[in-house]
């Protein structure tokens, strides 16, 4: 059985990430991430992982897992542009709590249906940057912000606030 849990497309990148789950509900549970480019009319599978599957994970608002990323293949094979050059692509699993409608991933905006708790999330940026994700916000269904995680934040700014009140 596979089950496709969240898919993702940034059409201003051209960019694309898909999360997959084999035996989703089987112990032997695996997960693969495909990342996907653009060129030209048609999509390019650019790389991917795979890897035995997460726990699930009951979140307050917003959480931030791993993810992964690949160098573009068609741009660096698109002269005059090296492999310097060439855009990294990047993706990170994002799960929400309950009261989360909308997530911003950077400037973009994904709106989240009901009951839906986990997001594939992808991007661009330049190699050298290739660890740095962009800010990520969490809104409500009043366009709140509930929390957000900066591009080196481990934690959301909602589980620091509570970190915070219970010492």
């Amino acid at each position: 059985m596979l089950s496709v849990v969240s898919a993702d497309i940034d059409a201003a990148a051209g960019v694309g990430a898909i999360w997959i789950v084999w035996r989703p509900k089987s112990l032997r549970r695996r997960e693969h991430i495909a990342l996907m480019e653009r060129f030209g009319e048609q999509w390019r599978y650019a790389g991917g992982s795979s890897g035995p599957g997460d726990d699930p994970v009951d979140v307050d608002v917003l959480d931030v897992r791993s993810g992964g990323g690949v160098l573009s293949l068609t741009r660096r094979i698109d002269p005059p542009r090296s492999l310097t050059a060439a855009p990294w692509i990047a993706c990170a699993k994002v799960r929400l709590g309950r009261d989360v409608s909308h997530v911003l991933i950077g400037a973009r905006r994904i709106e989240i249906p009901p009951q839906h708790c986990e997001l594939i999330a992808v991007w661009t940026c330049p190699y050298v940057s290739r660890g740095v994700r962009p800010v990520i916000v969490a809104l409500g269904r009043d366009g709140a912000e509930l929390s957000r995680i900066g591009p080196h934040d481990g934690l959301d700014t909602h589980t620091w606030a509570r970190l915070r009140e219970d010492l």
